[in-house]
């Protein structure tokens, strides 16, 4: 059988997100194809709200591999969306590129209206691409054969063509879990239940209430930064915040008063003294 791993024809983006899938991904496309071909290019899209450790994590992996990886960053040039060239050192770490686009949109991003990866991940790695004279080209993503609701919602654009090499592995969880267990480093993120905490935009609002509180007490200056930007546009009505069903300040509110409550793993509240899920 044909390795899923090689590249396809014509131009390719690999996609990286700084989580252990993708990262699982690249580096048996890397040793598919004895490294990386010419005409592929590996692009990170930093949005400024990603955990320093998913940053030491893309740098490591450049490093250690001896993989190129482009750095990039929704900017705003002349008034207009633009992609920005960063590096691990000059990254945005405290939320830039996600305030210019709050401030160029004038509202939130939210579960029905996503613009954040739209512009902060898919088009600023297009506009990047299109400066570099593409017009077509392949894009792998990490998206594992486990995922079928990440695979069925994937989007398809008229300038490139989904590639999910790890779909046609049969790659699953478990095996991206054995596969680093094996390795000499990792990504420094602790995992629950499968799951990366604060991978990504650290107080995603597509995250679980857990997710969030753990956030705000582990990491309460990355959670306000959240609770801020709600609070700068709090005039624009359901349009100021991420999500309607928690307000953020609200719910930090919440962890607060009850400081003798914890989540468990299913995203319940418990108490503390005999751990009974109470709902």
């Amino acid at each position: 059988m044909t390795n899923p791993y090689l590249l396809p024809e014509g131009n390719v983006q690999i996609s990286f997100s700084g989580g252990r899938t993708s990262a699982y991904m690249l580096y048996h496309i890397l040793e598919a194809n004895n490294g990386l071909p010419d005409n592929a290019v590996v692009s990170f899209q930093n949005t400024g709200r990603e955990m320093p450790q998913t940053l030491d994590f893309v740098q490591e992996v450049s490093e250690r591999w001896n993989v190129p990886i482009v750095w990039l960053e929704y900017d705003r040039i002349d008034g207009k969306p633009a992609a920005s060239v960063v590096s691990h050192n000059s990254a945005s770490r405290l939320g830039e590129p996600f305030e210019k686009l709050i401030e160029a949109k004038k509202v939130l991003p939210n579960t029905l209206m996503r613009f954040c990866t739209v512009e902060l991940k898919i088009n600023t790695a297009k506009r990047y691409l299109k400066r570099l004279g593409w017009k077509e080209w392949s894009n792998a993503v990490g998206i594992r054969a486990d995922e079928p609701d990440r695979l069925a919602r994937a989007p398809k654009k008229d300038c490139w063509v989904p590639w999910r090499p790890l779909v046609t592995a049969n790659v699953d969880n478990n095996q991206i879990s054995e596969f680093w267990k094996a390795q000499s480093f990792n990504l420094m993120l602790p995992v629950s239940n499968g799951r990366t905490m604060y991978g990504n935009c650290d107080g995603c609002f597509l995250k679980s209430e857990s997710q969030l509180v753990m956030l705000a007490r582990e990491h309460p200056e990355k959670y306000d930064w959240w609770v801020q930007q709600e609070k700068n546009h709090e005039h624009r009505g359901d349009w100021g915040v991420f999500r309607r069903d928690r307000p953020l300040a609200e719910l930090r509110d919440f962890i607060n008063v009850q400081a003798d409550w914890v989540f468990d793993e299913e995203g319940y509240f418990c108490q503390k003294d005999d751990g009974e899920c109470t709902g």
